[in-house]
């Protein structure tokens, strides 16, 4: 609850806007946050700057919302609060009712993330609470590239399955009903959530409608995707290998695949780094295995695609239309569907 000092900034505030002196309400918000942050109150601090900018951020003044917004960032920094419930949903809160289009929101999505990784060092990209509320919030926005990337540091595999059978049905093409669910568990076992990554899989897999069965499955990825969740508990380099032999037509279907790959095989089946060439480590070690040349055994009923799956930073999924998004931490213009009109976010560097 805030202190009787903050409700009372709060109610001379409030005759401001009420009276639309907004810019005189923004301004003794600020210096009043000043006063109490120099006084070691950090705790009024935060709360009179969270309810400053919510009330200026309804009354659509946008600009001065958000600069409450990342003081308040900048107060939960220095005092270097930890990441409690209550703080996730003052930030995605204030988050959810930015307009889109204002140039503070990203930076303060950014802040908001690299705090939360500074405060909790086993969370180096980000808290995972954090990043499915910001998941949450681009979905219903339907900003599906950003509410994936999200969904991709969160530990809500079913939420994340939700919305990328919302994603493909809405914008891909039926061919791709693989690509997206192969995509989503090769970077959740890059980040080594397992977990998530069979949570993920089976949600997506069971719901959708072009899928609506359990294993095995009539396409030769998810089949690929399932054993391997299977073989991840064993951990045994030939069986991984027999994997990556046996799908390999399915595997070439976008080269990023390899990548993941690469990572899985460090990660979870004792495969050495690779050499610093080129190839990789496919390109060195299992290049019989994963050469481009491809296999002329063809796994059962495996077709070709129009699109690739995107990469761990990139989304390189073909839809329905010829539009470009920018997803977080890619540098490459990527083919996505168009979304409702609305700024897309800048790329977003975690690490």
């Amino acid at each position: 609850m805030a202190s009787r000092g903050v409700e009372r900034v709060l109610a001379k505030c409030e005759a401001c806007i009420n009276a639309g002196n907004y810019y005189e309400a923004h301004q003794m918000f600020r210096t009043v946050s000043f006063r109490y942050n120099s006084q070691q109150k950090y705790a009024e601090a935060a709360d009179l700057l969270c309810k400053g900018a919510l009330k200026l951020l309804q009354h659509n003044q946008h600009s001065s919302g958000a600069d409450l917004s990342l003081l308040l960032l900048d107060s939960l920094s220095k005092t270097k609060s930890p990441v409690t419930e209550n703080t996730i949903s003052q930030i995605t809160k204030l988050f959810e009712v930015m307009d889109p289009d204002c140039p503070e929101r990203y930076t303060f999505l950014t802040k908001a993330i690299n705090w939360s990784s500074k405060v909790n060092k086993e969370h180096k990209r980000g808290h995972p609470d954090l990043h499915k509320r910001f998941g949450f919030i681009f979905w219903h926005e339907r900003n599906y590239p950003q509410a994936r990337y999200h969904y991709i540091h969160s530990t809500d595999g079913v939420a994340c399955a939700q919305m990328l059978l919302e994603f493909h049905t809405a914008h891909g093409y039926p061919s791709e009903v693989d690509m997206f669910i192969t995509q989503a568990v090769l970077q959740y076992l890059c980040l080594q959530n397992k977990a998530t990554a069979n949570e993920c899989f089976e949600q997506y897999t069971q719901k959708h409608p072009g899928i609506c069965q359990r294993p095995p499955f009539s396409l030769p990825l998810l089949n690929f995707i399932w054993l391997l969740l299977i073989a991840l508990d064993g951990g045994k380099l030939a069986v991984f290998t027999v994997l990556c032999e046996k799908y390999q037509v399915s595997i070439n279907r976008d080269p990023n695949y390899k990548e993941y790959l690469d990572q899985i095989g460090q990660l979870f089946f004792g495969v050495p780094p690779p050499q610093k060439t080129p190839q990789g480590l496919f390109g060195s070690l299992m290049q019989n295995v994963l050469g481009v040349s491809g296999s002329d055994d063809e796994e059962e009923g495996s077709t070709k695609t129009k699109a690739a799956a995107p990469s761990l930073q990139a989304n390189n999924i073909n839809s329905k239309d010829n539009s470009h998004n920018l997803l977080p931490g890619s540098s490459r213009n990527i083919g996505l569907a168009s979304t409702p009109s609305h700024r897309q976010e800048k790329p977003l560097d975690l690490d």
